[in-house]
């Protein structure tokens, strides 16, 4: 759909440890929706009042000014935002999904896409996320928190041991692209996994293993995609599977006897609700050898980038790229 009248205002970069990410993201979006006829309007919110002067500054590696989460505010004031119909959320991480970007938009009365201010916040805190799931009967691995500043390494090694045992997963309460995230395949590696993790988020946890398979699921509106299988080369999805050509294969719909595709689908929606997501998402699980399936987490501002999984899963069900971005803008207009 071509609508020249509306204009977006795309948000790129930020201040998270995921702004390359973002940047990369943001780049495809711009171009889609610049096929789709919007007018667009980039702005960086980490860069406050000191935005590039051209458009093909946001998406390259060199900064043009300080970036800082204190410039978000006068970044995203009126005057900025005026006539803009709707904000396209392309950010990713602390800043921009865990609802500080949503709240300011809202006082501003701005629609934006993506999930409102407590989806985004219960979607970025993973230990709420998994309470909430819990609550709504998603099954998801056990775990515990791991709050910076106790010392007492002793005892998380012991609560491993009492919970799931090892292997198992240590990462960031509050950070995506498994940035700071270790498999801890032994109590000799609890420290240091302990200490990659604290430098991300002052929050922690430490979550059963489940071996197996790497699955996801993309929710567009209350529509659950097809599942996607990952099947990366290092055996555990992480930073460089996720962003470098040939580290992962990716099917779609996933292998899988029908019956647990279905089961998958209505888990993600189950979990996409429980926190109250609006607009799109991306449900990640891990499916055993037995087919039971664990979620791990809510994507509330899923990538969109070559490598990213929602597009993937919509083009699966003939959905074009463009189409899909034009989807979430329209969706998130109603």
């Amino acid at each position: 759909m071509k609508n020249k009248k509306l204009r977006v205002a795309l948000l790129v970069g930020g201040a998270s440890p995921e702004r390359p990410v973002s940047k990369d993201s943001s780049k495809a979006v711009h171009g889609a929706l610049l096929s789709l006829g919007y007018e667009v309007k980039v702005i960086d919110p980490a860069y406050g009042i000191n935005q590039p002067d051209e458009v093909e500054k946001y998406f390259i590696k060199e900064e043009f000014a300080q970036v800082s989460s204190e410039n978000y505010i006068e970044a995203l004031n009126k005057e900025a935002l005026r006539d803009i119909d709707v904000v396209f959320l392309g950010l990713h991480g602390k800043w921009g999904e865990d609802g500080t970007v949503q709240s300011i938009l809202d006082l501003n009365n701005i629609r934006y896409t993506g999930s409102g201010v407590l989806a985004s916040s219960l979607g970025m805190d993973k230990n709420l996320s998994k309470v909430m799931f819990q609550h709504y009967d998603v099954h998801t691995p056990k775990w515990f928190v791991y709050n910076a500043g106790d010392k007492n390494i002793n005892t998380v090694k012991e609560k491993i041991k009492k919970f799931f045992g090892f292997p198992c997963i240590i990462k960031p309460n509050d950070s995506g692209s498994t940035i700071g995230l270790t498999v801890c395949r032994g109590a000799t590696e609890v420290e240091k996994a302990l200490e990659d993790a604290v430098s991300v988020s002052d929050k922690v946890i430490v979550e059963e293993f489940i071996p197996g398979h790497e699955l996801t699921v993309g929710v567009i509106g209350q529509h659950p995609l097809q599942p996607l299988e990952i099947k990366p080369k290092h055996g555990l999805y992480d930073y460089e599977c996720k962003y470098t050509d040939g580290m992962s294969q990716y099917i779609v719909p996933a292998e899988f006897p029908s019956e647990v595709l279905k089961h998958l689908q209505q888990q993600a929606l189950l979990a996409y609700n429980s926190i109250g997501c609006s607009n799109y998402a991306r449900v990640d699980f891990r499916v055993n050898e037995k087919h039971e399936s664990y979620c791990l987490e809510v994507n509330t501002l899923p990538g969109m980038t070559s490598h990213s999984l929602v597009p993937k899963m919509a083009k699966a069900e003939g959905i074009t790229f463009e189409e899909l971005i034009d989807k979430i803008i329209l969706s998130a207009l109603l």
